[in-house]
C-alpha cells in the first residue's frame, strides 16, 4: 500500500483501551490529517474487546496486524508477545485467554486478514511500518538497548526512510544516517511507566519534502471508569494498578535496567 500523505498520526497498542482510542481519535479530528493508522495489538490488558473494532472501521483507522493479531485472528495457543519470564507469562496468559474468549468470530477473521507490515509515502519519504521490527512482529526494540548502527543496517536492508514500531509501550524516536529516522509510537493501551495515567500517540508531518516534524502526543482518558469495568470482567488488579499509578506492575521483566527504573517496582 503506497500513498502520497503529507501529515498522518500514528497508533500504537490499543490492549482493548477503547476510551483512550476514542479519545485519540477525537483529538486527530481537531488537529486534522491525511490518513490515521494502527500498527496493531488490538487487544490486551483491558476489558471488553469488541468495543475497539466499530471505532477503527467507522473513523476509516488503516491497520496492521501485530502478534496479538496474528494470534487472536488464528486462534493460536498464546500471544506471542515475546516474554521470556515466568511471570511476565503468566500475567500475559491471563490477559490473552480473557481477549481470544471475547472477540467475536467476525472481529477474529477480520484481525487475521490484516496486513503484517504497511509502507506508505510521506511527503516522498518511504515508510515502513512493522509492529515490533521489520524482522519480527514481537522484537523489542528499546531505546536503552538497540544501537543506531542496528537501526541503520534495518533502514538499509528493508529499503526505508522512516521505520515506525510499537510493542515495546514506551515512545521514543532516534536519527539516523542519511536523514533515516526510527520512531516508536507509543501505545494507547496503557500509561508508559513513568507515574502518569495519560497514554500516548504521534502525529507526523513532512509538507513538500521539507523536515519531518514528530510530535508525541499525550490522551488522558476516563482511567477509572476502565478500572471499574476491568473489575467487573475479573480482570487481575495488577493492570487496574498500572492505570491509576502510571506505573507498572506487570510484563515488568522485560524492561531493560533504564527503562525499569523508570517505575515503581
Amino acid at each position: 500500500m503506497i500513498q502520497n500523505v503529507t501529515r498522518i498520526a500514528c497508533f500504537g497498542g490499543i490492549y482493548n483501551n477503547y476510551l483512550a482510542l476514542e479519545a485519540a481519535i477525537d483529538d486527530v479530528a481537531a488537529r486534522g490529517v491525511d490518513a490515521i493508522y494502527c500498527l496493531g495489538d488490538m487487544g490486551a490488558f483491558g476489558p471488553f474487546p469488541n468495543r475497539v473494532f466499530p471505532l477503527l472501521r467507522d473513523h476509516n483507522v488503516i491497520c496492521m496486524q501485530g502478534n496479538y493479531d496474528n494470534s487472536i485472528g488464528n486462534e493460536l495457543a498464546d500471544c506471542q508477545c515475546g516474554y521470556t519470564d515466568a511471570r511476565d507469562n503468566h500475567f500475559a496468559r491471563i490477559s490473552y485467554d480473557y481477549t481470544l474468549a471475547n472477540t467475536s468470530a467476525e472481529n477474529r477473521r477480520w484481525l487475521k486478514e490484516l496486513p503484517g507490515e504497511l509502507r506508505i509515502e510521506l511527503a516522498g519519504r518511504r515508510v515502513l511500518m512493522s509492529h515490533g521490527s521489520p524482522r519480527s512482529m514481537n522484537e523489542f526494540l528499546w531505546e536503552s538497548t538497540t544501537s543506531t548502527h542496528f537501526l541503520d543496517a534495518l533502514a538499509r536492508e528493508y529499503q526505508a526512510d522512516l521505520i515506525l514500531a510499537t510493542h515495546t509501550g514506551i515512545k521514543w524516536q532516534r536519527e539516523l544516517t542519511g536523514g533515516r529516522r526510527f520512531i516508536n509510537v507509543g501505545v494507547l493501551g496503557r500509561p508508559e511507566n513513568d507515574g502518569k495515567t495519560n497514554v500516548w500517540y504521534t502525529l507526523l508531518e513532512s509538507a513538500n519534502g521539507g523536515d519531518l516534524s514528530v510530535e508525541f502526543i499525550p490522551v488522558e482518558f476516563d482511567y477509572r471508569r476502565l478500572m471499574r469495568e476491568m473489575q467487573s470482567e475479573g480482570i487481575p488488579a495488577e493492570f487496574q494498578q498500572t492505570l491509576e499509578t502510571g506505573y507498572w506492575s506487570t510484563c515488568l521483566e522485560v524492561l531493560p535496567a533504564k527503562e525499569r527504573r523508570r517505575g515503581r517496582f
